[in-house]
């Protein structure tokens, strides 16, 4: 009987961790809010603020958060609103849902060796599905800096992309077919009131006045 009430209490453990997790801000600048599941206000984040499954995250003009949720690493950027939809981890995986509402940001996975990352970035229009790699997404557009993005729009088929290649969603609202990342001109805009200052020379701009959000793509 004890053996038994033992294995339940630990089953009971590991069903909680696995439902337990939260991220935390570990950079921000400018103005940065939170609104925690429940709550009808914004409240300023601080560095080590928590970041639990449904908070919402809005970023303001010219401000950036920096968010660490297990091996995962949301870089949220100017005039961006997401929230955690699914927060989840055990042992040998973790899961990560992210709901982009407007804007845009980075997405670095980084799993440890004998752990599966299974990170998913939905939009009104298209959802990003990973395990391990590094892109920059806003709701239409993707450009993928290493490993490989599922990349799927209204019809639920999804396209592989490639690191070194850019996608979007067409006016029909499904995915286009990836092209190479080897000209600014096919990089849609910053939104405005944005200045881009990205520190690497291999960082690419656009002029193209489509209305899209910008994706920087460092190398």
């Amino acid at each position: 009987m004890k053996k038994i009430i033992f294995i339940v209490l630990i089953s009971s453990i590991a069903v909680f961790t696995a439902y337990s997790q939260s991220g935390k801000i570990r950079e921000l600048s400018g103005e940065v809010e939170l609104k925690l599941a429940g709550t009808t206000a914004f409240v300023p984040a601080q560095v080590g603020s928590v970041v639990a499954q449904d908070t919402i995250v809005s970023t303001g003009f010219k401000s950036t958060a920096i968010i660490e949720v297990g091996s995962n690493v949301i870089t949220v950027r100017p005039l961006t609103r997401l929230s955690l939809s699914e927060i989840k981890s055990s042992a040998d995986a973790e899961t990560l849902n992210i709901n982009l509402q407007a804007g845009r940001i980075r997405v670095d996975v980084k799993p440890p060796a004998g752990t599966k990352a299974n990170t998913t970035v939905q939009s009104p229009s298209a959802t990003a599905s990973v395990r391990g790699t590094s892109f920059d997404m806003d709701i239409k557009n993707l450009a993928v800096n290493e490993g490989r993005v599922a990349w799927g729009g209204a019809d639920g088929i999804a396209v592989s992309i490639n690191p070194g290649r850019l996608t979007t969603i067409n006016s029909e609202g499904n995915a286009e077919s990836p092209v190479e990342v080897t000209t600014a001109s096919v990089l849609p805009p910053s939104p405005v009131g944005t200045t881009s200052t990205g520190k690497n020379s291999g960082e690419n701009k656009s002029s193209n006045t489509s209305g899209s959000v910008d994706i920087e793509i460092t190398y």
